[in-house]
């Protein structure tokens, strides 16, 4: 059982390189040799209108940019395979050290399946695991109500509504803010085993 100690600051430091395994899943960090299947995923509407900061149309070269310049972000980005297909990504965006943020997106092919819940899921059992925070957020888009569920489904509990500018559509847009606090994460970790290798 974890123990929620509390800390003044939040220690981020460089987490190793590792993969997690779920289920049906396997989460490691983009190459540069994945780059034309992240673009061919991610060029979609139907994606990028439902995520932050994904730029529509999604070239190889934002894709080649955005896996390069891995190193250099606030993000813990984990490329989701089912079957050693890429299916999509999730990650955590650390601008926020108190507070990271759980963002995840799947190609359209692949919506349905479950896969988000699982693979956010193992980020958030990674994410609470290596660091010492008391709390995550996330937000959906009120349009969005898949996004929604899975978030729910992780135990994110609803906090409001704000305007936040998506990238694709040029404009702001209202989506549904949520929180996952430790206590209720510990709370509801019996939801299944990720494995860890490095």
């Amino acid at each position: 059982m974890l123990q929620d100690i509390p800390t003044p600051t939040p220690v981020l430091r460089e987490a190793r390189p590792c993969v997690l395994e779920t289920e049906r899943l396997t989460l490691r960090k983009p190459a540069l040799a994945d780059v034309t299947t992240i673009a061919r995923l991610a060029n979609d509407r139907r994606v990028a209108e439902m995520t932050r900061r994904l730029p529509h149309p999604y070239t190889r070269d934002d894709a080649a940019r955005f896996v390069t310049s891995l190193g250099q972000t606030h993000e813990t980005v984990f490329l989701i395979e089912a079957d050693f297909e890429p299916v999509g990504m999730v990650g955590v965006d650390w601008r926020n050290r108190e507070t990271p943020e759980l963002g995840y997106w799947l190609g359209v092919s692949h919506w349905g399946n479950g896969y988000a819940t699982e693979a956010a899921r193992a980020v958030i059992d990674f994410t609470f695991e290596e660091y010492a925070i008391t709390q995550m957020i996330s937000a959906a888009r009120v349009v969005n109500p898949a996004s929604r569920n899975v978030l729910e489904k992780c135990g994110f509990q609803w906090t409001g509504v704000e305007l936040h500018r998506m990238e694709a559509i040029g404009s702001s847009t209202p989506v549904d803010c949520f929180r996952l606090t430790r206590g209720v994460w510990s709370s509801l970790k019996s939801w299944g085993k990720t494995r860890r290798s490095r």
